[in-house]
């Protein structure tokens, strides 16, 4: 998604300003995007929710799965329309970004100064004519400040689970019309552990608001049923368009 970050900077970014997102079209290659603990209940009823392990950091993240073939997000149409009522938050961030680098663990605004929605001459400034910072800046810390304080709490969350061997490798095979797919790669929450937990830690989980996440998460896996469909929706229409001109072109005149 990022091509090309940069730290906000007046002097860099004086004269850049920032469109409004009108395409996704910079999302439409991810099939993954990353959510936060507060963002499973609504991304629950559209995307499956499940984990990945990052083995460098010896942790787990939580994503939806955007589609089913790394390279194609098919929530993403040919004009760039997002075509679901949720768009997760790291999404809804760009071109924006926060990168560890300042003082006292302090995080660092950065902009993907390769983005489309950055321009000199379309959207709201950065910075006004005498070089501080505009709305626009003041909203975007905002927002990723609140976002930062959410991967916090996503991560302690993450860490409680991975600390009480809640998560189990998902074994997920789907249904296509060219045959049967393997989902692998990811983790789950493993429901018969959740089922034998002691009350003790049972009422642990839900003493932290733990609860509403694990079953958004788990009622979320049926959404791999209209990823399939997506998908399989999305290849009969490329495949319309490419026949479309082959056919026009045999049955024009000689």
């Amino acid at each position: 998604m990022f091509e090309k970050i940069a730290p906000v900077n007046k002097d860099l970014h004086a004269k850049k300003r920032v469109k409004e997102i009108t395409s996704f079209s910079f999302a439409s290659k991810f099939h993954v995007a990353y959510v936060t603990l507060q963002e499973f209940t609504r991304a629950a009823s559209i995307f499956p929710i499940v984990f990945l392990e990052d083995k460098q950091k010896d942790e787990f993240r939580p994503v939806v799965l955007l589609g089913l073939k790394p390279g194609v997000n098919v929530f993403v149409d040919a004009d760039g329309k997002w075509q679901a009522s949720y768009i997760p938050a790291v999404i809804r961030r760009y071109p924006f970004t926060l990168t560890p680098g300042g003082e006292n663990g302090q995080f660092i605004v950065c902009i993907d100064e390769e983005s489309s929605l950055v321009s000199e001459t379309e959207g709201a400034a950065m910075f006004d004519d005498s070089g501080a910072p505009t709305q626009v800046i003041d909203n975007v810390k905002r927002y990723l400040s609140e976002l930062q304080q959410m991967e916090v709490s996503t991560h302690e969350f993450c860490s409680f689970l991975a600390k009480h061997n809640m998560f189990t490798p998902l074994n997920l095979r789907v249904r296509e019309t060219s045959g049967v797919k393997d989902i692998a790669g990811c983790y789950v929450i493993n429901e018969e552990r959740l089922n034998n937990l002691s009350d003790e830690l049972f009422l642990e989980i839900k003493n932290k608001r733990y609860l509403p996440a694990v079953y958004a998460h788990l009622i979320s896996l049926a959404q791999t049923e209209r990823l399939v469909k997506l998908q399989e929706a999305g290849a009969a229409k490329t495949s319309a368009e490419e026949k479309a001109p082959a056919l026009a072109s045999e049955s024009a005149p000689g």
